[in-house]
């Protein structure tokens, strides 16, 4: 087991698991690693600099080189700096998401992105959501999750998670970009998205963030009892 604590939650698009890592990481005072933004700010920053689409080593020089902030502005929600630069915006359109899925199939991306994100494994603990996180960054984490929902579900949750940040999206478009980015997570041959025998399952379609952050907690309970007394 790793010597720090690690929460690993893995999941397709739209389960959640940005949401549920987070709210999980602030009761259990954890840090918090948001794997995806990672990705997300490789493809944007490939994007900004003219790279082609394609330019798989061009793309893996710019992993290695980021120059990243993670912050939390007055409101408590995540501010993302590239370059000095908030790009927080940008990194959540679809645009971006869409970009950031092709370059996380590409094996010279993710090698230079997983030193980076092992070093979040801090004490106290750790809580990191992404779609490898438990079967690839943190094979020994002591807790992993895999959290799901419906497509259908999950395309809603997407479109309302746009809407209220001012972004434009069509339910029907974000359905079928769903669709497309599961069999691209599922079948890439570099670290596809799988559960993982070990991992707790829950299917949070009927359930609210609240119902899913309490099972999560619980659990953290009963793996590390450092989590109960620094509760």
């Amino acid at each position: 087991m790793s010597p720090v604590s690690v929460i690993a939650i893995d999941g397709p698009s739209g389960s959640g698991k940005g949401t549920i890592a987070r709210r999980v990481a602030e009761r259990l005072g954890w840090h918090l690693l948001d794997s995806g933004a990672l990705y997300r700010l490789v493809a944007l920053a490939g994007m900004q600099s003219g790279l082609a689409p394609d330019d798989v080593e061009g793309h893996a020089r710019l992993a290695s080189s980021l120059d990243v902030r993670f912050s939390m502005d007055a409101r408590g929600d995540e501010q993302v700096f590239l370059g000095g630069v908030d790009v927080t915006r940008e990194l959540r359109a679809e645009t971006t998401g869409e970009a950031a899925s092709r370059v996380a199939a590409w094996q010279p991306v993710r090698t230079a992105l997983i030193g980076r994100q092992q070093a979040f494994a801090e004490p106290p603990g750790l809580v990191a959501d992404g779609r490898d996180m438990g079967s690839i960054v943190f094979r020994d984490a002591g807790l992993k999750i895999f959290l799901t929902a419906s497509p259908a579900e999950r395309a809603l949750r997407r479109y309302k998670q746009l809407k209220g940040k001012g972004l434009s999206g069509s339910l029907a478009a974000l359905s079928a970009e769903i669709a497309e980015r599961d069999r691209r997570d599922t079948t890439r041959a570099v670290a596809p998205l799988i559960a993982v025998p070990e991992a707790v399952v829950v299917d949070s379609t009927a359930l609210t963030i609240e119902e899913v952050v309490g099972r999560v907690i619980e659990l953290a309970h009963e793996r590390f009892p450092e989590a109960e007394r620094g509760r």
